[in-house]
């Protein structure tokens, strides 16, 4: 069978059990070109809310579909390959931010979405890369704990210097492993090219960039600006999704290895055996307790109240 017949069955099958596909932006194109909605994790968790569809298909990451599931909880949301995890969410748990609270019971403490559901239950806020800097601005407190990663935290920290943010070691290790050596090379390589970057990478690559932002932002800054030529600083198939949206510019990896071998996990067969799987237990379903959602969602209000 070819991709395309693949593509074929799995259009057809969506539409025949009432099924919306979301594909995280760093999904090989194949399954991106049969999602209903592409994106970011907190965009994709916001359009399963949007969609009338009973079933949501998450190609992604775990907490990616946990997310979609606390925001929809009446809907059934799927993960189409349950190995897909994230190594960043998995970094720290409930029982240690616990302890740092009792600690500093004073502190805010904020979240990245890129956290367990678990974890989501003892925090404050919630935020986004695209949003962590308007939220931090706006909380009414200036003593903060920023989990779980530290160089996004960096990056909202040299923004905001007036506020008390407390970091703690941890982060993507896909986006920390890009290192300042190559954003150079890429530089001397590509010399009319712009550097775009994701703040989840070290503070010094993300001081070597012309634009700083999620990925989303990423792309958009690409298809807007008048420039033809960029090196992305962030998963390769950003790369790739760019030379597809803009045949007229030209995108280049910062390095050829920043691949998330969890995001890759994910295949087009995955999705079309999830199809299959449904309503016969074969498909991986996210199940969670009414309390958990209720106690995680906490967080993630504070976010959609904060304008995340």
């Amino acid at each position: 069978m070819t991709v395309r017949e693949l593509q074929d069955k799995i259009i057809k099958l969506k539409k025949e059990t009432d099924t919306a596909i979301l594909a995280h932006s760093y999904q090989a194109r194949e399954i991106v070109e049969i999602a209903d909605f592409t994106g970011d994790s907190y965009k994709l968790s916001v359009d399963a809310t949007r969609t009338d569809a009973k079933n949501i298909i998450f190609c992604g990451v775990h907490f990616m579909a946990e997310t979609a599931k606390m925001l929809s909880p009446q809907k059934r949301v799927f993960l189409a390959n349950k190995n897909a995890g994230c190594p960043m969410a998995e970094q720290m748990d409930k029982e240690l931010i616990s302890q740092l609270r009792e600690m500093e019971p004073d502190r805010t403490v904020v979240a990245y979405i890129n956290t367990t559901a678990s974890l989501k239950t003892v925090c404050d806020v919630c935020v986004t890369s695209s949003s962590a800097l308007r939220i931090v601005k706006a909380l009414d407190t200036d003593k903060i704990l920023f989990i779980p990663d530290c160089n996004l935290g960096s990056w909202v920290k040299e923004q905001i210097p007036e506020k008390d943010i407390k970091l703690l070691h941890g982060g993507c290790p896909t986006h920390a492993a890009i290192t300042p050596k190559e954003v150079m090379k890429a530089k001397e390589e590509h010399p009319d090219a712009l550097f775009l970057v994701h703040p989840e990478c070290v503070p010094a690559v993300v001081r070597l960039a012309d634009y700083a932002g999620s990925t989303s932002g990423i792309m958009e800054f690409a298809k807007k600006s008048d420039h033809k030529e960029f090196i992305i600083g962030t998963e390769t198939s950003i790369s790739e999704h760019l030379q597809y949206e803009c045949p007229d510019k030209k995108f280049y990896p910062v390095t050829k290895d920043i691949v998330c071998r969890n995001m890759k996990l994910t295949t087009l067969p995955d999705v079309y055996n999830t199809l299959c799987g449904m309503d016969n237990g074969e498909a991986f379903e996210i199940l969670m307790e009414d309390q958990l959602i209720a106690d995680a969602r906490k967080c993630i209000d504070e976010m959609i109240r904060l304008g995340g």
